[in-house]
């Protein structure tokens, strides 16, 4: 039995492909081509049909890379076919292996307007459904020849600047075709039955029954006539197609969709392009297939087909009217979670909801997440504030060690907030809904007993087409079949209420979604995250001081449509691919590029505004940003700075360096450069372990085993090499106000000089690392040996903070051996802790040691550079300023004001006299998030608060302006269901109750 099975297998495989597919697209007829090569970039679409054509011949080489080929094809249907479907079939020199990876075209009329997009599993055109003969075709196919990038080499092709001119691609068929449609149907019987057949168990008399239906069928097939035969053998295939699903049969919710990465392997230009040519194919489905719905993720991707495509645009939206196409997922990108600012996440819920709103009237329940790199434990709480219901992820099930113990289950976030969670056991965003996978799905069920049913996006993704009406062939087949689960196509929402009705008591998970997989992409792209980091502290003072001018200055507009468009550029950076620097060198030039022209334009918003509220005159004013008061000058306000305290002195120390001291802290350097003690004289504690030396840079060999730019492995640590050769060791400043140490190192190709900086008045000890970076797959990292014995450690979050074991004790612990924090670390004992604050810096990693004398050493580590070579050769190489702190002394609290003050540096002007805030809370606890005015113009000013020490807090809100009305609103500024508007008191203030890392966003009505 076994031989017999395994032969009629190698036969059918062998048949389907040499065959029965060719069959499909019968009696070709050569369609004449020309073609014209656009000069640099995409050209606009009128540019492209006016240009002037060369004849072209199949076989022909074309396409630079990064390049645009512009094809005529022309032709007739010839008088014979009258009454027969009729599809053109180009074929650009596809490599089926490798849909949305290479090669695309779209198909434009003589007019301009889009007919449907060219991808290896999707190159044909209708040209009549019912021939007359006759018909002329004129079309225009504008190709794109996108490099191959995806076999983990290391390549300068990702950068135009860099990459070679020669052809890539060789053009492979343009011809006129007849589509034979019962064989059409009878590959779709084949492939569902053959593949249903091989995931059946062998004891299973369903495989042998489809086994026999499949033998029959091609034994009953002529080789030779393949149309004049298909409709014979489908009928062998009719009986084992009708038997019925089980009662108990899984049930799975198939969701067309086509996972786009905003920038990845091409360029964000290149994007702008691949999601016009998915949704001219997927309109172009629809048009055909009624019960066809697919979901479209990302707010920006849809912008850009305005923008870009209008004519298509119209098209979307009124599929999007008739409930085929589907908005989804509420934000503005897909966009990291772990890196991405408290109030940047926000915003992309707030111009993510606000777009599909203000353009098709949606309010978007569900977050579509399917491909970020693990999910921040701030997420539920957004989650439903932003008005959504429902989380959908899948790159859980990329995790190395630990499999997820849930599909469906309650997500609990670190205030409490819980949305209704959904990881589809397909283990893939771009099923092509086969029997094999679907019966994946099934068995990989993991709340089985409790739940009935999954969800499963189907199509091709990234450029690779979107779904196909072969998907939709299997679904059909697949709704009530036999030994198969039960697949309905229908809207997500749909799925999630129906998975929600059911399973209302799901399992709760508490805490992050951790990827036990690309942890390097904490740290990968330096730059690229810098210019994150410092973009959202330029936001949130340009909107601060523009929103508190508004109200002081008369005459003075706030800035609306400027700071809106920057953000959404902030937010399109913030791209899982972007942000987490896995993307070729060409998004990431472009990156810096663009936050340069970003920090530029957000300096002149904020100077505009501080020269409106100071005023003219000559006193030296200080503004400061940050939510917490320092060196007497208030948060959110500008005044002159207090006195900075007692003096800072500076002493030789024995046997080498230096020993700083202001009152607070003794900082002991030695001959090495290295921190040897920090000593707390308040807390009378030491914070560096004994022996220890901290600031201590290491550098590891790093070569993960697969994904580079992505990926940092264990194994990293079982090499690496102390820093501790010294070229320079020098006191570069030497005054009342501040003592910095200068330390210079050389390693390898590269070099280290570092500024260790104690200032008076002080409990921070300042270090500005400048580095020349020329290594390559190395792993840079500073080590901050404590003599703290910590159980965990807090690591800010947004929003608040995440604990994490320090120790290993089970596999879900190890395996988080590189975290994510944001602003600061934090190590404590009982009554005492240190904390590690940095300006842009994300990749940590914490690793605690029993030493000789009995006690414990907690050694936090920031992770400062990467060197990988794939996907961009050159990742990092130059130079860098990083900036980080040590606290010793530090509680969270101090944490959080000095993880601020650190990212929020403080701005002098000289004016008329200090500026007083706009708004005043009394609480340390409740931070002030932003301050900003309403995004309807209609003057309100909106402030949104969150407690960060994870206590329960009390505060009073005092405005400095009249205010009729204080209303609880969600992250769209609308008044939150069931909350109450609160009235002010007479003197301006409003009181606050925050529940642990409660975000609060109160809208202020003025007078």
């Amino acid at each position: 039995m076994h031989d017999d099975r395994s032969i009629t297998e190698h036969r059918l495989r062998r048949v389907l492909q040499e065959r029965i597919k060719p069959a499909v697209h019968s009696r070709p007829v050569p369609l004449t081509v020309e073609r014209w090569q656009a000069p640099d970039e995409p050209v606009p679409v009128a540019e492209g049909l006016a240009a002037t054509y060369e004849p072209c011949a199949i076989g022909d080489a074309w396409g630079p890379a990064w390049g645009t080929t512009w094809f005529k094809v022309t032709g007739t249907v010839p008088a014979q076919w009258a009454g027969r479907t009729v599809e053109a079939v180009l074929d650009l020199g596809f490599d089926r292996m490798m849909p949305g990876f290479q090669c695309e075209g779209l198909v434009h009329r003589a007019d301009g307007s889009e007919i449907k997009a060219l991808n290896p599993y999707n190159d044909w055109v209708r040209v009549a459904d019912r021939a007359e003969g006759g018909e002329q075709v004129h079309w225009y196919v504008e190709a794109a020849s996108n490099p191959v990038l995806v076999d983990h080499v290391p390549t300068y092709e990702g950068d135009r600047w860099t990459s070679g001119d020669q052809p890539l691609y060789r053009l492979a068929r343009m011809d006129l075709t007849v589509f034979e449609a019962e064989v059409w149907e009878l590959v779709q019987d084949l492939e569902v039955l053959y593949g249903l057949m091989t995931q059946l168990p062998t004891e299973d008399a369903r495989r042998y029954e489809i086994l026999r239906a499949l033998e029959s069928a091609l034994d009953d097939l002529d080789l030779t006539d393949v149309p004049g035969t298909a409709a014979a053998a489908r009928e062998r295939l009719a009986g084992v197609l009708r038997a019925p699903a089980h009662a108990s049969a899984h049930r799975i919710s198939a969701v067309g969709h086509a996972h786009i990465d905003s920038a990845w392997l091409w360029p964000l230009r290149e994007t702008v392009r691949k999601v016009s040519r998915t949704a001219s194919n997927v309109v172009d489905l629809m048009d055909r297939h009624p019960e066809f719905v697919f979901a479209m993720s990302q707010a920006q991707q849809l912008d850009w087909i305005k923008t870009h495509r209008p004519g298509l645009f119209e098209r979307v939206k009124k599929k999007i009217v008739d409930g085929q196409f589907v908005p989804v997922g509420g934000m503005w990108v897909e966009s990291d979670t772990n890196m991405v600012g408290g109030e940047a996440m926000v915003r992309q819920f707030l111009y993510g909801k606000k777009f599909f709103l203000d353009e098709f009237g949606i309010e978007t329940h569900n977050v579509w997440l399917p491909d970020s790199f693990g999910y921040t434990a701030a997420m539920p709480q957004i989650v439903k504030l932003s008005g959504s219901r429902w989380f959908l992820t899948q790159k859980i099930c990329w995790s190395q060690v630990n499999a997820f113990p849930h599909h469906t289950f309650w997500w609990e976030g670190i205030d409490g907030s819980r949305v209704f969670t959904h990881f589809p056991p397909v283990d893939t965003y771009n099923s092509d809904l086969g029997g094999a996978q679907m019966a994946h799905a099934a068995r990989n069920y993991r709340d089985k007993g409790r739940g009935s049913r999954s969800l499963v996006p189907f199509g091709w993704g990234d450029g690779g087409g979107g779904p196909t009406r072969e998907h939709l062939a299997r679904a059909r087949r697949q709704r009530d079949l036999e030994g198969s689960p039960r697949v309905e196509i229908e809207r997500p929402d749909a799925f999630f209420e129906k998975a929600h009705a059911e399973y209302e008591d799901a399992p709760v998970w508490a805490g992050e979604l951790y990827l036990e997989l690309h942890r390097g992409t904490y740290t990968s792209q330096a730059k690229t995250k810098q210019g994150n980091r410092r973009s959202e502290s330029l936001l949130r003072e340009a909107e601060l001081w523009a929103a508190t001018a508004a109200v002081r200055v008369p005459g003075f507009a706030y800035p609306f449509a400027d700071l809106e468009r920057i953000w959404k550029t902030v937010l399109l950076h913030q791209f899982h691919d972007i942000l987490p620097g896995s993307s070729i060198a060409w998004v990431h030039r472009e990156a810096r590029e663009t936050y340069a022209r970003v920090r530029e334009e957000l300096q002149g918003i904020i100077l505009a505004a501080q020269r409106a509220l100071a005023g003219e005159g000559s006193e030296e004013l200080v503004f400061n940003c940050a939510p917490h008061a320092r060196r007497g000058v208030p948060a959110g306000g500008a005044g002159r700075p207090a006195e900075p305290g007692r003096p800072v002195t500076v002493e030789e120390r024995r046997g080498g360096g230096y020993v700083l001291a202001n009152g607070r802290l003794r900082v002991e350097i030695d001959d090495r450069g290295l921190i040897v003690r920090a000593y707390d004289l308040e807390g009378r504690r030491e914070s560096i372990a004994p022996g220890g030396a901290a600031n201590l840079l290491q550098i590891h060999p790093d070569h993960p085993n697969m994904w580079d730019a992505w990926d940092v492995d264990e194994f990293y640590r079982h090499r690496v090499t102390d820093l501790v050769d010294l070229d320079r060791l020098e006191l570069a400043e030497s005054g009342p106000a501040a003592v910095t140490v200068r330390v210079t190192r050389s390693f390898g190709a590269s070099k280290a000089v570092q500024s260790l900086t104690l200032r008076a008045g002080a409990k921070t000890v300042d270090i500005v690392t400048e580095v020349d970076w020329h290594e390559t797959e190395k792993f840079l990292k500073a080590a901050f040996p404590l003599d703290v014995k910590a159980e965990r450690t807090a690591s800010e979050t947004q929003f608040g903070h995440v604990f994490r074991a320090t120790h290993t004790n089970t596999s879900w612990e190890a395996a988080k051996f590189e975290i994510c924090a944001h602003r600061w670390i934090h190590a404590q004992e009982p009554g005492w802790g240190v904390a590690l604050l940095n300006d842009s810096t994300y990749g940590h990693d914490v690793t605690r040691d029993v030493r000789a004398d009995g006690g414990q050493t907690t050694t936090v580590r920031l992770s400062l550079l990467r060197a990988p070579r794939y996907p961009d050769p050159e990742t990092d190489q130059g130079h860098h300023t990083l900036r980080y702190c040590l606290a010793p002394g530090a509680e969270i609290a101090d944490a959080v004001r000095e993880g601020h003050a650190l990212n929020l540096p403080e701005r002098t002007l000289t004016g008329a006299a200090p500026v007083a805030p706009l708004l005043v809370v009394d609480n340390e606890a409740v931070v002030v998030e932003s301050v900003k005015l309403a995004e309807d113009r209609g003057g309100d000013v909106v402030v949104r608060l969150y407690e960060s020490l994870g206590g329960r807090a009390t505060a009073t809100l005092t405005a400095d302006f009249p205010i009729t009305a204080a209303v609880e609103s969600d992250l769209l500024e609308r008044p939150l269901e069931g909350s109450a508007v609160a009235t002010p008191a007479a003197d301006g203030t409003v009181q606050l109750t925050l529940r642990p890392f409660q975000i609060l966003t109160v809208r202020l009505h003025r007078a």
